[in-house]
């Protein structure tokens, strides 16, 4: 039996916003990962199923490894030219928001959102949620905002009304915030969930391969640049750092996504806590990914040195510097949290 993390009054909240609405977007937060993504269909289906117009809005494009997912071809893109998205939001009578706990996650979408009379609910498992929505489902605790997407349904719905459809995409987004269950994965109900699942016929080895071995060519060629050239080890913080330029990432013809888990990798070498990946995504334009292991919180990291934040052991920022300063940055992180990274 699943822990109650969500409240009651909080499932009646949701409840009656379902219930008294028509037309519904679901948000999610700029640059989309697999969670973001993967709750957002799941939420998207679960209110079709219920009768409702429902469409999912993105800021931009997601990965394309995420391609595959259900009603994923029927996204729209903020960004998209003749795209019908802020259509769609001028006429919602509610938000679902899903994976970011500010509506500045929303990038260009935010001002549209923010000047909507629609009511606003947040989904989310980040820290410190902002006061701008009208309904909060906060758990930090959670694995990922997919799991608690699955209990709003079940919740709300029972487990019956969960499909395979909707299972896909939420254990792809569990599954991809969780480095396949290698870390933020520790309570039981997780894998109560995933059980829950699979009773759904998901085909979850299916699903690791088309989220994990969906690699192109030039990605392939680009993961092993990184390692070989690119990816530095400061052994005395047990810290690593990887970078890539902009004319590195024109190079290998890099595509939305081709960077992702790169960051990880350092973590497999024996003694490294922390692991920085700087990317510059344009010239001038620098993007922060951070990962730990153990109790190290790069959370504090990112927010004290990246201009972000995130989970304890997986969080990011950004950066308006050359690389040379972010590197600067980085190092000076180091020095700051030299006794947390070697105790």
């Amino acid at each position: 039996m699943l822990e109650n993390i969500i409240y009651r009054e909080q499932f009646d909240a949701v409840r009656n916003v379902i219930e008294k609405c028509r037309n519904f977007v679901v948000l999610a937060h700029k640059n989309p990962d697999g969670d973001a993504v993967g709750s957002s269909l799941a939420l998207c289906l679960y209110l079709r199923s219920l009768g409702k117009n429902a469409r999912v809005v993105l800021p931009n494009r997601f990965p394309e490894f995420l391609s595959w997912l259900p009603l994923a071809g029927e996204t729209l893109f903020y960004d998209a030219p003749g795209s019908s998205a802020a259509d769609a939001i001028e006429n919602a009578d509610a938000f679902f928001c899903l994976d970011f706990n500010s509506l500045s996650r929303l990038g260009d979408a935010c001002s549209a959102v923010a000047a909507s009379p629609a009511t606003r609910v947040l989904v989310d498992h980040h820290l410190s949620p902002s006061d701008e929505f009208d309904t909060v489902v906060s758990f930090p605790e959670a694995c990922s905002t997919s799991e608690l997407v699955f209990r709003i349904i079940a919740g709300i719905s029972g487990s019956d009304a969960l499909s395979n459809e909707m299972a896909q995409c939420i254990y792809t987004g569990m599954m991809t915030d969780t480095g396949a269950f290698a870390y933020a994965s520790t309570r039981k109900d997780i894998y109560l969930i995933i059980a829950e699942l699979l009773s759904k016929g998901i085909d979850k080895d299916l699903i690791y391969r088309k989220v994990f071995y969906n690699y192109s060519l030039s990605r392939m060629r680009l993961s092993g640049y990184v390692l070989y050239e690119k990816l530095k080890l400061y052994s005395k913080y047990n810290a690593a750092l990887i970078t890539l330029s902009h004319d590195e990432l024109q190079r290998f013809y890099a595509q939305k996504g081709d960077t992702e888990g790169l960051v990880n990798q350092a973590l497999q070498m024996k003694g490294v806590r922390f692991s920085c990946f700087l990317r510059e995504e344009h010239p001038g334009k620098i993007n922060v990914s951070l990962r730990s292991v153990d109790d190290f919180p790069c959370n504090a990291v990112a927010e004290k040195y990246f201009n972000g934040g995130g989970h304890k052991n997986a969080s990011g920022g950004e950066l308006q510097c050359t690389m040379s300063m972010a590197v600067n940055k980085f190092m000076a992180a180091l020095q700051d949290f030299k006794k947390e990274l070697t105790e």
